[in-house]
């Protein structure tokens, strides 16, 4: 049943006061700097099966950003990880599923590392950052972008702050038309 709260209709329960937030998820993507380019996979699995990506994913409740960018890593390109900066942060606005803030770090790989296709990933190269492939999300090619200028900023590796560092990277989905439900009491 809709409720109106601080102006917005919520999905609530009418015989009490639970109310079904719709929270974004939190992910990570990570550019890691490898043999002066950047670690991409090609994805093994669904969505964007066989595209290319940064390693990442969505932060576990019981992980940091940071951790989660780190285990991420682990899983996908098999290399322990760095993190030595923050490029950003950027909504990812949907209708047909949870919208999405993704944590845009830069990160280097550990000292003895090395790469090895996880289970999430066909296959790892590292690209020249003017010679990427297509993309399998528009929003790791925003953070790429903004990886790039901020190495060629005076400020280097400055991580963007406030509301500047907040970017929109693909319009959200269509929303489906959803059926009218009859009231009853």
């Amino acid at each position: 049943m809709a409720r109106e709260i601080e102006g917005r209709p919520v999905e609530a329960c009418p015989n009490d006061d639970f109310v079904l937030w719709h929270d974004p998820k939190v992910a990570t993507a990570v550019v890691v700097e490898s043999a002066g380019g950047i670690v991409l996979g090609r994805r093994a699995i669904e969505p964007a099966l066989g595209e290319w990506c940064l390693p990442g994913g969505f932060v576990n409740d019981d992980e940091s950003p940071v951790e989660a960018a780190m285990r991420e890593c682990l899983e996908e390109i098999g290399a322990a990880i760095d993190v030595i900066g923050l490029i950003g942060l950027y909504h990812i606005a949907r209708r047909t599923a949870p919208s999405m803030i993704i944590i845009g770090y830069r990160a280097r790989l550990s000292a003895g590392a090395s790469l090895e296709a996880g289970q999430e990933m066909q296959e790892l190269q590292v690209f020249a950052p003017d010679q990427l492939p297509e993309l399998a999300f528009s929003s790791h090619g925003q953070i790429i972008a903004d990886y790039v200028r901020s190495q060629a900023s005076p400020a280097g590796a400055a991580p963007p702050h406030g509301a500047a560092a907040a970017r929109r990277a693909s319009p959200p989905s269509p929303a489906p038309a959803r059926p009218k439900r009859p009231r009853t009491r």
